[in-house]
């Protein structure tokens, strides 16, 4: 599902790092830092997630028309191994 030029989420994960800034709330921040979670992995794999979850969306989007239009010909028609195996 992944367009052209767009890499894997698995490339992009092992690409080169780059520092950024973001806001979060101390609390959870500090509850974070208490129970020694690693920030950076946490957000590459929650933003790997997201990433694949728009993809997939965007996929149904675009393939909306052509999946409805399988399926209606697959009521009308069936498929090529209707009744092969029924006994």
């Amino acid at each position: 599902m992944t367009g052209e030029g767009e890499g894997s989420l698995g490339a992009m994960q092992a690409a080169q790092k780059r520092p950024v800034n973001l806001s979060v709330s101390a609390e959870i921040l500090g509850a974070a830092r208490e129970a020694r979670v690693n920030l950076s992995a946490l957000l590459e794999r929650a933003l790997i997630g997201e990433l694949a979850s728009l993809r997939r969306r965007r996929w149904h989007e675009e393939n909306a028309r052509a999946v409805w239009a399988y399926n209606e010909y697959l009521a009308s028609h069936g498929t090529c191994f209707e009744g092969r195996w029924d006994e």
